[in-house]
């Protein structure tokens, strides 16, 4: 396994590194960790030098690293992250931007962009991420590698560094699916009984028609070989109000939590943010608590709705990003529209507490696109199997 961080996926300075803690099915296996877990003994800078400055350093390691070093992973080292996990392209002025492996010439994705990275550059057979608005989907896409966001509070978030609570997740990147079941089946909670396999397909038609055509062609050969395991798909609508609507009650959400969680630090230190991060926490705070509050009544309404729909066992297929990553010299105006098309996607896990796994299925304009395979709350490890028979089917594995 390659250990040159040619692509600057590690934060700078002195790499961190933990032996394995015992032996299992991970023995012999390398991985890192987002810099917004908590190694004992070591520094935790949440991509900012300011949070560093004025935190402790930990004094225990986060429960899902040890886990993982537990089930004999060794730790090569902290990977970069967005400051205070806020963004999406994976941007960092603070430690340098992550370079996109497999597009070298767009950004990674954010805000787990370290952990994407050296997982797409081959430095590490995993990586552990956070996913709160797609911080490990959208990188697994823009990086072409495989990612998953888990059901909403089935891996534990204890020493880690929170964003929007009741959207925060902790994900992880591979490069097949095998592996990305085989660090499920370490931090994933049993099912019960012998559930039945995932079926039938949904196919939801606003995530299709928000995607560009070139993104939603290159998702076609997946598409018919989901068909030859599953059955053809159906189409469905998960979201008559819009995808647009979806993201703005995420957005407003989030932003209600990201100030609750982080404003009381941002207040007292006024911290150097990177460009966009402090407009973000300025909106934040200035959140209009009614347009919040709409959100969550929003989210008990969709709530019941996504779960009926993925009952008994159906699973959403979509593309995980409408585009491949934007290029490196896109304005912030093109990002903040490549921003809203994708939240508004990623918004239906989120909202929902749903698990997603995107699948590195093709490639538009040279760069990687994914596919989401989405299940119902608690079929994490279904899905998993599932994206396992997938990739196998398209001789990915």
């Amino acid at each position: 396994m390659p250990l040159a961080d040619d692509v600057k996926a590690f934060i700078p300075g002195e790499r961190v590194t933990r032996a394995p803690l015992g032996s299992g099915p991970l023995d012999g296996l390398s991985f890192a960790v987002k810099d917004l877990f908590d190694l004992a003994g070591v520094p935790t800078s949440y991509g900012n030098p300011d949070w560093e400055r004025t935190h402790p350093i930990a004094a225990a390691t986060a429960p899902a690293v040890l886990a993982l070093l537990e089930a004999g992973a060794r730790l090569e080292g902290k990977t970069k992250t967005v400051e205070l996990a806020y963004g999406l392209t994976g941007e960092n002025i603070w430690h340098g931007t992550p370079i996109n492996p497999n597009a070298p010439d767009r950004f990674p994705g954010g805000s787990s962009c370290g952990s994407a990275s050296a997982v797409a550059a081959g430095l590490v057979d995993f990586s552990l991420g956070s996913d709160t608005g797609g911080s490990v989907r959208m990188p697994a896409s823009y990086c072409g590698v495989f990612g998953i966001r888990p059901s909403w509070g089935a891996v534990s978030l204890a020493g880690a560094c929170g964003l929007g609570p009741s959207f925060d997740t902790c994900g992880w990147f591979t490069r097949s699916a095998a592996l990305l079941q085989l660090v499920g089946d370490v931090l994933l909670p049993e099912e019960a009984g012998s559930p039945a396999p995932l079926g039938p397909v949904l196919k939801a038609e606003e995530v299709w028609i928000n995607a560009s055509p070139a993104t939603a062609a290159a998702m076609a050969p997946a598409m018919e070989a989901l068909a030859r395991i599953a059955g053809p798909a159906m189409r469905v609508d998960v979201a008559p109000e819009g995808l647009p609507s979806l993201y703005e009650h995420f957005r407003c959400m989030q932003a209600q939590e990201a100030w609750a969680t982080l404003g009381s630090w941002v207040a007292a230190t006024q911290p150097k943010f990177g460009p966009g991060v402090a407009e973000r926490f300025a909106g934040a705070r200035d959140m209009d608590p009614t347009k919040a509050a709409a959100g969550r009544a929003f989210r008990r309404m969709f709530k019941p709705r996504v779960a009926s729909l993925l009952a008994g066992g159906a699973v959403m297929a979509y593309p995980t990003s409408p585009d491949p990553a934007p290029k490196l010299d896109a304005s912030p105006a093109e990002q903040n529209a490549v921003r809203e098309a994708s939240m508004g996607v990623t918004a239906i896990a989120g909202l929902g507490s749903l698990c997603e796994v995107s699948i590195p299925v093709g490639r538009v304009d040279g760069a990687p696109v994914g596919l989401s395979l989405v299940a119902a709350t608690g079929r994490d490890r279904a899905l998993l199997e599932l994206a396992r028979r997938l990739s196998q089917e398209l001789g990915l594995e």
